[in-house]
């Protein structure tokens, strides 16, 4: 099946139904920016460290795969030049839509986290990634985009989830039951039955690809981006919560070419 097209679907879909990853921010988040005081989160919960973005005012952001009028206006509010690039038309419209009631600038861009062609080289001087790469089923070309239109000593603030959490039955799991049932790597188009693979049609759920710590970290590394911080976040939603966490956030930093040498 045509994963981009049905999940591009499937995320239009999210935002009509109002999915907490689409409801955009407040007219006082904003304004709360401009202060100085504000937070944004890569993973379900904890706030970004603020000196994981360094100085923002005038960088040059890209919020990849970010879109829902979330992030993307508040780093505009706090001063950056932000761009939004994301596979949905209305996940974009909630950025376009806050930027026009709250007089921000910002640009939207749609198109799929694994082709960043329309960038040139080193645009950038930060990526903010939250979990999403789980939405394709080949993340190596998405480090590989980033690390390209990433300025050096750019950087990359990307966010994914644990791929242990993976291996349980997530249909249990928003019910509150803890239950191992998958191996490694996993994908709803391989792992699920027909009728589970239907329902989640049905209730036009975005179609998932557990990603390993390689794939996630050692590829970042192999595109000459170094791992400077990190941090681990629950997600409370999710049974298998209580026993790890399940969620994960890594600042990696682009190297000179002179530095990092394949």
């Amino acid at each position: 099946m045509d994963i981009k097209n049905y999940n591009n679907h499937a995320w239009n879909k999210q935002v009509e139904a109002n999915n907490e990853w689409t409801q955009p921010v407040t007219t006082e988040q904003v304004d709360a920016a401009r202060k100085g005081e504000w937070s944004i989160v890569l993973t379900p919960h904890k706030s970004v460290p603020h000196n994981w973005f360094g100085d923002l005012k005038g960088k040059k952001v890209l919020c990849l795969a970010s879109g829902g009028g979330q992030q993307g206006p508040i780093l505009a509010a706090a001063g950056a030049n932000v761009t939004v690039f994301d596979l949905s038309e209305n996940q974009l419209a909630q950025d376009a839509q806050v930027a026009k009631r709250d007089g921000l600038t910002l640009t939207t861009v749609k198109g799929d986290m694994t082709d960043l062609s329309c960038f040139e080289n080193e645009s950038f001087d930060l990526i903010f990634h939250p979990c999403s790469n789980n939405f394709v089923p080949d993340i190596s070309v998405v480090w590989a985009e980033a690390a390209r239109v990433l300025k050096v000593n750019g950087r990359l603030l990307s966010g994914f989830i644990n791929p242990a959490a993976y291996i349980f039955d997530w249909f249990e799991a928003e019910k509150g039951v803890t239950k191992v049932r998958h191996k490694l790597p996993f994908s709803d188009i391989n792992n699920l039955t027909q009728a589970e693979l239907a329902l989640l049609k049905e209730q036009d759920e975005p179609l998932v690809f557990s990603h390993s710590f390689e794939e996630q970290i050692k590829g970042q590394l192999d595109n000459g981006l170094v791992l400077v911080d990190m941090f681990e976040d629950d997600w409370q939603s999710m049974a298998f919560s209580e026993y790890f966490p399940p969620t994960m956030a890594c600042l990696t930093i682009k190297l000179p070419q002179a530095v990092w040498n394949p």
